[in-house]
């Protein structure tokens, strides 16, 4: 399917049982994926021949994972739970090894990032700040440092800029903000960008507040000039460093909420959420923000006698009963909880997309 200078078609589409895909991380090479099906493990699973296979389960957390980030380079997982910690997993001899965070939180961890040099990762939670943190190796373990003012609410997504030291944080207090998340233990002195020129850590640089809704993602763009929020209102916004850094562009769609969303280059935005179905946009060089298309082909209903065996996994992915038929016409058939990059090639977008209906699917997306 061809749309507005975009190529795109389903690639594989993959089922993990019948309980929901809340969050997944990919390994450098796109071989290997780590994710939690709405529980307290992490499972990681290798594609053999377009099989997959699990290769190992972490097991650390006392209540369930919500937040998974695997670092390319050092090859280290970071995971974050609702029981209040976060741990650093190492693969030594032929197993992985957890280290434990010093998050001093009391509430829920939400979101957890690295950075993009890997030396430090940060962690959003309930307790209304952020926890960055990095490695201190005269004790041998992981210490945090906190960014609170001026944030009011959960803290629901974060993203690092490329520069490693500028961090995008967005809230349920309806706001956008990014701060400096510069830590002299660990980093070189950060240099002039367009978001600002504050070195000092948890110094605020931006601040992006509206009355329409919890923000559920923000990303910066490959360049990290541009920073993209989707809300619960069902708007995604944009914001231009380089052109205007204190007016976003808002477009208010007619979808449902988003969830997640992603850049694809500095022109196309991928956002996906409750309508079970990613979403194309473009930004164009004026700063205008477009609806493009839809990534998903509409799937025909299955016609033929009745069976038992579709109405059971009906009542066990749905809810669906006798009398309400729920048949959506997209691959995933419930909310799509998170979206990511599965292929190395910055030319050639292969996208996973993760949902509530326990599927995984590889979306093949080439932009023109």
């Amino acid at each position: 399917m061809t749309s507005n200078g975009a190529h795109y078609q389903v690639a594989e589409a993959h089922s993990f049982g019948i309980e929901p895909i809340t969050c997944h991380a990919w390994n450098k090479n796109k071989t290997e994926i780590a994710f939690s099906l709405n529980g307290n493990d992490v499972i990681l699973c290798k594609n053999h021949n377009g099989h997959w296979s699990t290769t190992a389960t972490l097991s650390a957390h006392d209540l369930r994972v919500t937040s998974i980030d695997w670092a390319p380079d050092t090859n280290r997982i970071v995971t974050c739970g609702a029981d209040r910690n976060a741990y650093v997993w190492t693969f030594v001899n032929g197993a992985w090894t957890k280290a434990l965070v010093l998050l001093r939180i009391n509430r829920a961890a939400t979101c957890v990032r690295w950075s993009p040099k890997e030396n430090k990762f940060a962690v959003g939670c309930g307790a209304k700040l952020v926890a960055v943190c990095y490695f201190d190796e005269e004790n041998d373990w992981w210490l945090s440092k906190h960014i609170k003012k001026p944030i009011r609410s959960t803290v629901t997504t974060i993203d690092w800029h490329p520069n490693n030291y500028a961090l995008a944080v967005g809230a349920s207090d309806f706001t956008t903000r990014v701060f400096s998340a510069y830590i002299k233990e660990v980093d070189e002195k950060p240099q002039p960008s367009a978001w600002g020129e504050k070195s000092t850590f948890a110094s605020l640089m931006a601040e992006y507040s509206r009355s329409g809704g919890w923000v559920h993602s923000v990303r910066f763009s490959p360049s990290g000039d541009k920073l993209a929020w989707v809300s619960h209102d069902s708007s995604i916004s944009v914001v231009d460093s380089r052109r205007d850094v204190q007016h976003p562009v808002i477009l208010r769609t007619t979808f449902l909420p988003f969830m997640d969303c992603i850049w694809l280059s500095e022109a196309f935005i991928l956002a996906a959420g409750h309508d079970c179905c990613p979403i194309l946009y473009s930004v164009e060089a004026t700063g205008k923000l477009s609806f493009v298309s839809k990534i998903d082909q509409a799937q025909k209903r299955e016609s033929g006698a009745f069976s038992a065996l579709k109405k059971f996994k009906d009542l066990d992915l749905r809810a669906a009963t006798e009398n309400v038929d729920v048949f959506i016409e997209t691959t995933h058939q419930n909310t799509i909880t998170q979206l990511s990059r599965s292929s190395t090639d910055k030319n050639d977008t292969h996208v996973c997309s993760t949902g509530m209906d326990g599927q995984m699917v590889l979306w093949d997306v080439r932009i023109k």
